[in-house]
């Protein structure tokens, strides 16, 4: 016999949160209720939050995540921090298994497939946490790939989880919530009709774009602030939604311009974060001091090494820092290992 029913259904919610480093994707995810983090990556040593020894192996992660499940009122939502060192552990595993150098060994992409299977065990075992009453949040870092479309002239640039093409569908397709977070930059038009980019806030978008992923299920706005309260009723049952200030609309994502970033763009600067404050919250977000950016800026030659913050330019912070974040803080850490 059928059992029909009807109406909405309260349920934990699967969010996926991926962007450019530092933008602040584990400070978001560590304001959703009672947090428990798995940090495969080691990058919240500096959060004061509720973290579970990093895993060593593939194996481990997925016996950490069963475990949690199994564990009555442990958290409310279990953060894994990243997907993309989780996929790391996987390759390592598969590796060791079949014998083979690398991913790449297997031949005919046999690896990625094995590599596709067994991420959706992962997945399988967060079902799992759900069905328990956790909510599961995962973080992954974002990357920029050249897209080019067959009915189409020229190519651009387009954000994408650092992935592999078998693992990222799986994870964008089991989500509810997948939240892309990044820098919105405002774009001026001078007299001589040269376009300049001015202030800059940090933003998560909630719609797919010709620039990048993102989908949710319950009608949010396409951009809000990167700010855990317009998205907490989502989580609280009974908290409403905050208003949202009506925003101008942002121009379309350029075409068929392989060297232009699409970033989202206004005719008008707001009066929001300056430069200086967006640049501090990335090194606080890293853990990075302000005497190792500039060492790094320093060596490169950049004369913005010995001058303050506050009279950083746009075109510097966004057209260098920013693009440049997850290289200038490699090299921040070899620099640190070379000190011993």
């Amino acid at each position: 016999m059928l059992n029909i029913t009807k109406g909405k259904i309260a349920r934990p919610q699967k969010v996926v949160i991926y962007g450019s480093e530092g933008i602040g994707k584990s400070s978001l995810a560590a304001q959703f209720p009672d947090p428990l983090f798995i940090d495969t990556e080691g990058g919240t040593s500096h959060m004061d939050v509720r973290r579970i020894d990093k895993p060593q192996t593939w194996e481990e992660l997925l016996g950490i995540v069963k475990e949690v499940a199994a564990t009555k009122d442990v958290c409310k939502t279990l953060v894994l921090d990243t997907a993309d060192w989780a996929e790391q552990l996987v390759t390592a595993y598969l590796c060791t298994k079949y014998k083979q150098n690398s991913i790449e060994s297997f031949g005919y992409g046999k690896g990625y497939t094995y590599l596709g299977e067994e991420f959706a065990r992962l997945l399988g075992a967060f079902d799992t946490v759900l069905a328990s009453g956790i909510h599961v949040v995962v973080t992954a870092h974002a990357k920029m790939r050249k897209f080019e479309q067959p009915d189409e002239m020229g190519a651009y640039d387009r954000w994408e989880m650092k992935l592999s093409k078998q693992v990222a569908p799986l994870l964008k397709e089991w989500c509810d919530l997948l939240l892309f977070c990044n820098y919105q930059t405002y774009i001026v038009t001078s007299e001589s009709n040269a376009k300049k980019a001015q202030g800059g806030k940090r933003v998560m978008y909630t719609s797919h774009h010709p620039a990048w992923d993102a989908k949710n299920r319950v009608q949010l706005p396409e951009v809000l602030e990167l700010d855990y309260k317009h998205i907490a009723h989502l989580f609280s049952p009974g908290q409403s939604a905050p208003k949202q200030e009506a925003q101008p609309k942002s121009a379309p994502a350029p075409q068929a311009q392989p060297t232009t970033q699409p970033t989202p763009s206004q005719e008008v600067a707001p009066e929001d974060e300056s430069v200086a404050d967006i640049l501090r919250g990335l090194l606080d977000e890293k853990g990075v001091k302000e005497e190792e950016l500039r060492q790094v800026l320093k060596a490169r030659g950049r004369a913005e090494a010995d001058i303050p913050f506050e009279d950083y330019s746009p075109d510097f912070f966004f057209g260098y820092v920013a693009k440049y974040w997850e290289q200038i803080t490699a090299i921040i850490e070899q620099n640190r290992h070379a000190k011993g």
